[in-house]
């Protein structure tokens, strides 16, 4: 091959590869950052899920507040069935 052509030759496809490569390597970057993305919720669905959240953070707090009362009584009734042991024994 004669190396006087090479050097245009290999200019113009580097020309039309730039040319196709850019924009298809845009279009492809813009359309992975849109999935990444989270869709847009409406603000009624917003305002809903924040009270379900403070309504799960309430019955959170309320069934601690059982399960403390319900510690609480299981050592009243061990400590009254140990009494009772050391009365009858």
């Amino acid at each position: 091959m004669n190396e006087d052509i090479v050097v245009p030759i290999a200019g113009m496809l580097m020309v039309v590869v730039l040319s196709i490569g850019v924009p298809l390597t845009v279009a492809y970057i813009r359309r992975a950052g849109k999935k990444a993305e989270l869709p847009s919720m409406p603000p009624e669905a917003i305002a809903r899920l924040e009270r379900m959240e403070q309504a799960i953070d309430s019955i959170a707090v309320e069934v601690e507040r059982i399960s403390e009362g319900q510690r609480f009584t299981t050592k009243l009734l061990s400590e009254r069935a140990g009494a009772e042991q050391k009365l009858n024994g």
